[in-house]
């Protein structure tokens, strides 16, 4: 029960990556707060699926809450981390996960794209970040922040199709090495991880070609794609007190992927 008792925040929270972390940590004793964002749940069919992970987490035996609300909105983070504190009295954990990543070629690429990517990405991260710290800050018990980086263990270092993607989680890295040195003060730690390519909804139906996922796990030296548990444990272990020692990080996730790049 590495998270038992605490209260764990999660952003884009209802599907993949973030549902993993959620369910993670209920199972590790933690009550949980979902962020999601109803039309983007909607645009993949998932209507319900909020509703699914919190009575997933009450079976588990613990309390879950679900706040709608899209965090390219400043006043999206202060509202989250305001409803947690009134339905469990504090916030112990945050894991920064909400995120989008539309393919698009960098020379006409429409300025909408390249400003909601930042607005979602960056900007979001940053005022869930904030919101969260100050109320850690307030407790004063300290706390643990944990932003995933990239879907792509090599995001934060350049793509082609990507160019309006790859800054932003270039720039979530920064912020939380930044944010491991303004709150390391308050005992408040700070550490990224770095997911190779995880299975999940969103990548379904490109990983559906055969051909192209035995190619990409043919250079995975573990030889199989990740799953959104795998970046769940992760996250789990540094938000937990196994990692009190442990600020400034960036934890890479991909079967080795990177290094057999080199």
């Amino acid at each position: 029960m590495l998270l038992e008792n605490k209260v764990v925040v999660v952003t884009g929270g209802s599907r993949g990556i973030g549902r993993a972390i959620a369910l993670a940590s209920a199972r590790e004793g933690a009550d949980v707060a979902i962020n999601y964002w109803g039309d983007n749940d909607k645009s993949y069919g998932k209507a319900s699926a909020v509703e699914s992970i919190v009575a997933e987490i009450e079976k588990l035996g613990r309390r879950a809450i679900a706040v709608e609300g899209n965090v390219t909105q400043h006043a999206t983070g202060t509202e989250l981390i305001k409803r947690t504190v009134d339905a469990f009295g504090r916030v112990d954990v945050l894991s920064s996960n909400a995120g989008i990543c539309p393919f698009h070629a960098f020379l006409d690429m429409p300025p909408s794209v390249y400003e909601t990517t930042v607005a979602v990405n960056l900007n979001g991260a940053f005022y869930v970040t904030k919101a969260a710290a100050n109320q850690m800050k307030a407790q004063g018990t300290g706390g643990a922040i944990v932003a995933i980086v990239a879907t792509s263990s090599i995001s934060a270092l350049g793509g082609g199709m990507q160019t309006h993607y790859t800054p932003t989680k270039a720039g979530v890295h920064s912020l939380m090495q930044s944010c491991a040195i303004a709150l390391g003060p308050f005992g408040i730690r700070c550490n990224s991880v770095m997911p190779g390519t995880i299975a999940t909804d969103l990548n379904a139906a490109d990983l559906s070609d055969k051909d192209k996922r035995a190619y990409m796990e043919k250079r995975i030296p573990l030889g199989r794609l990740g799953e959104p548990d795998d970046v769940a444990q992760c996250v789990v272990f540094l938000a937990s007190d196994r990692a009190r020692y442990v600020t400034g990080a960036s934890l890479l996730l991909d079967g080795g992927l990177f290094v057999n790049l080199q």
